[in-house]
C-alpha cells in the first residue's frame, strides 16, 4: 500500500486492500464490446454445458436405479418358481374333492348375517346401558371400564363385519 501497488481503506477498525485501478490500462469501447461478446458466447455455452450435465446426471439416476443384466435374471427365475408352484397350489385346489356345495355356503352366510346382527343389537344395549350408568358416574368413561373390568372391541382391535 506505501509502494503504490494496491490501495488501502478503512472502514473502523478494519482495513480492505485492493488493486488499484488507476494503474491499469484503460480499455477501448471496442475492447470492451468484444469482452462482452466473449463473456455473453462464454454464458451460453456454461448454460448449454449445465443442461447437458443434468440431462446426463438425470440419466444415471435412471440407470442406476434399474436393475442389472444378473439382478433381473434372478428375478426372472424367482417368478417363474413363483408361477410353478403357484400352478401346483392351483392343480391341486381343481383337483381335490372336498368342495363346499352352494347350499352349505348359503348357509353359512346366513349364519354369519345372523350372528353379526345378534352382535350388533346386544352391543348396541350394552352402550345404552353403560351411557345410562356413566350419567351419574363421578369418573370418566375409561375408569368406570377398568374397574368394573369391562373389554370392548375397540380394545381388541375387532370390528364388525360389514353388513351385506
Amino acid at each position: 500500500a506505501q509502494q503504490g501497488c494496491i490501495r488501502e481503506k478503512a472502514y473502523g477498525k478494519q482495513k480492505i486492500y485492493f488493486a488499484d485501478q488507476e494503474q491499469l490500462p484503460a480499455a477501448s469501447d471496442a475492447e470492451l464490446r468484444g469482452l462482452d461478446g466473449e463473456i455473453a458466447a462464454l454464458s451460453t455455452k456454461v448454460q448449454a454445458l449445465q443442461q447437458s450435465c443434468r440431462q446426463m446426471e438425470a440419466e444415471l439416476k435412471d440407470l442406476n436405479s434399474s436393475m442389472t443384466t444378473p439382478e433381473m435374471a434372478r428375478e426372472i427365475e424367482e417368478l417363474r418358481k413363483d408361477c410353478a408352484s403357484y400352478t401346483e397350489k392351483l392343480e391341486r385346489i381343481k383337483s381335490a374333492t372336498n368342495h363346499v356345495t352352494p347350499e352349505e355356503k348359503e348357509k353359512v352366510c346366513r349364519e354369519q348375517k345372523l350372528y353379526c346382527k345378534e352382535w350388533r343389537r346386544r352391543k348396541r344395549m350394552a352402550t345404552e346401558l353403560l351411557e345410562a350408568i356413566l350419567e351419574g358416574y363421578p369418573k370418566s368413561k375409561k375408569q368406570f371400564f377398568e374397574e368394573v373390568g369391562i373389554e370392548t372391541d375397540e380394545d381388541h382391535n375387532v370390528t364388525l363385519p360389514a353388513a351385506v
